[in-house]
């Protein structure tokens, strides 16, 4: 059965993850609050980062910006899009 809460990215109840996506209390706040629609959408949001910006997931740099960058996105203004990047035509 899933587990549903209170979706701080789209205000709404929806179906919640299944477990801790991330270390700490920021996992534990990602798990209490963001949804499996909303994580999804922030891991393509991560990639497009990743590719854009030509970042190490090993770098420990990269690391702390896709974790700022996260927090921002969930629970700050959002995240940006890199300069330049222009989103694929669907």
């Amino acid at each position: 059965m899933s587990r549903l809460i209170h979706c701080v990215r789209y205000g709404a109840d929806q179906e919640g993850l299944a477990r801790i996506p991330y270390p700490g209390e920021l996992g534990q706040r990602i798990y209490d609050q963001v949804s499996q629609r909303a994580w999804g959408e922030w891991l393509a949001h991560q990639t497009m980062l990743i590719n854009e910006n030509r970042l190490s997931p090993v770098d420990p740099k990269a690391r702390s910006f896709l974790r700022e960058e996260m927090e921002t996105y969930f629970f700050g203004e959002g995240s940006i899009q890199p300069p330049g990047f222009v989103a694929p035509e669907a």
